[in-house]
């Protein structure tokens, strides 16, 4: 889990629950805006793609709609910088090849 050094993310409440979870925290470095990046980038993804163009009227509805955003990405979505196939192929890929 990525987050900046904010008071809220350093909190003992907060990493404990990420700790009992078995979540590695990283958090960015002073000054250092890109270290999050492909997590924001991915984020605004969800937000125009995906949360904008479908319905909800509860938080329960939303995290249904997130867990679906992850599944089309991994195993429907195409991504040029992996040549136009999904990242579930790139993965199990190297899976093969570790096995191997």
């Amino acid at each position: 889990m990525n987050s900046d050094r904010g008071s809220a993310f350093g909190s003992d409440a907060h990493v404990g629950l990420l700790e009992g979870s078995h979540v590695t925290q990283g958090m960015d470095r002073r000054a250092r805006l890109a270290d999050n990046v492909l997590t924001e980038r991915w984020l605004g993804t969800l937000k125009s793609e995906w949360l904008r163009t479908h319905e909800r009227s509860a938080p329960r509805e939303l995290e249904s709609l997130a867990a679906e955003f992850v599944g089309y990405c991994n195993d429907r979505r195409i991504h040029q910088s992996l040549g136009y196939d999904v990242p579930r192929d790139w993965y199990y890929a190297g899976i093969g090849e570790i096995a191997a």
